[in-house]
C-alpha cells in the first residue's frame, strides 16, 4: 500500500486519487496511520463482502439455534416477544 503524509496528500491530491483507483492509499500524520483513500468501487466491493459474511454468520447462528432447540408455537413466540419488549 502506498503511503503519503497528510501534507504530501494535500500537495499531490491528484496523484493520491489516481493511485487510489488501483489500490488503497494510506495517509499518515505524525508517522501514524490517519486515513485510507480507496476507490468507490473497492469500497462497495468491501462493504458487499462484509454484508455477505454477516449474513452467513447470522444464518449459521440461526441454524445452530434451530438444530439445538425446540420449536415454539406462535402463542409462545408472541408472549416471549411481548416480554422482551416490556423489559427493554
Amino acid at each position: 500500500m502506498l503511503t503519503y503524509t497528510l501534507s504530501d496528500a494535500r500537495n499531490r491530491h491528484g496523484e493520491v486519487f489516481d493511485r487510489a483507483i488501483a489500490e488503497p492509499v494510506l495517509l499518515t500524520k505524525n508517522a501514524r496511520a490517519s486515513h485510507v483513500v480507496l476507490s468507490a468501487a473497492l469500497f462497495e466491493q468491501m462493504t458487499a463482502r462484509l454484508r455477505d459474511l454477516e449474513d452467513q454468520a447470522l444464518g449459521a447462528a440461526a441454524e445452530q439455534a434451530r438444530a439445538g432447540g425446540e420449536m415454539a408455537g406462535s402463542d409462545a413466540f408472541v408472549a416471549a416477544m411481548t416480554q422482551m419488549a416490556e423489559n427493554a
